[in-house]
């Protein structure tokens, strides 16, 4: 589903260093994967590299069909309709309530306007936030603004969900129901990829974990050993 091929990928600007050097791995269907290491690692360029916001300097991305090397400009807005993306910082719009929020989403797809509702009521029910539709953000707690965050992400039932630190602004409490909601998600079929610092949370999951460490892939759980990385 997912295949990273030698990938490299050098910034413009940057002195010559790699973002990320001779990453090889794959993320099979419905699979629930950590993205580790420090900052500067190279974890928010695997996503960049995911929904091809960035293209690699060197190697192939695939992701369900697409390939960077050969997808063109016009067909990336039809990948990331499939691709779940959810960030730290929430990036919800504050003049619409939550339920305005996730409705957006589907609106700027072309969604037929009689399907919006529904398909709105049945995500903010996934992430427990019916009761809250018409609340505006800053009316909303912090794990509850990441919980319309993720309905957003939801709402056009992607098959990969992409979380970039998506608890790094929330405390303990709500780190752990946005995790409990992440492997929700994760049971139900959808893949997740998750980019995190918390390595606790990482060790108490005991779910497959990749590190990354200057640009370099260095360790799969799924292998066990340092190596070169391949999942699928």
């Amino acid at each position: 589903m997912i295949r990273f091929e030698k990938v490299t990928k050098v910034y413009p600007r940057s002195g010559g260093g790699a973002a990320l050097r001779d990453v090889t791995f794959r993320v099979g269907k419905g699979e629930f994967v950590f993205l580790t290491g420090p900052s500067g690692a190279g974890k928010s360029t695997i996503l960049k590299l995911l929904y091809m916001d960035q293209r690699p300097t060197e190697g192939v991305v695939r992701i369900s069909g697409y390939a960077s090397d050969t997808v063109r400009r016009r067909e990336i807005p039809q990948l990331r309709r499939r691709l779940g993306i959810v960030f730290q910082d929430f990036r919800l719009l504050e003049d619409l309530t939550a339920e305005g929020n996730v409705a957006f989403a589907l609106q700027v797809t072309g969604t037929p306007a009689a399907q919006i509702p529904g398909k709105v009521a049945r995500a903010l029910t996934q992430v427990g936030l019916a009761s809250k539709s018409t609340a505006y953000p800053r009316e909303l707690s912090g794990g509850e603004q990441q919980r319309v965050a993720f309905a957003r992400a939801l709402v056009n039932d992607p098959f990969v969900l992409i979380a970039d630190e998506p608890t790094g602004n929330l405390d303990d409490r709500a780190t752990r129901g946005i995790f409990q909601l992440l492997r929700e998600i994760n049971a139900s079929g959808t893949a997740v990829i998750m980019a995190t610092h918390d390595l606790e949370l990482v060790r108490r999951s005991e779910l497959r974990c990749i590190e990354l460490n200057q640009g370099e892939l260095v360790f799969d759980s799924a292998e066990a050993t340092p190596v070169e990385l391949e999942v699928d």
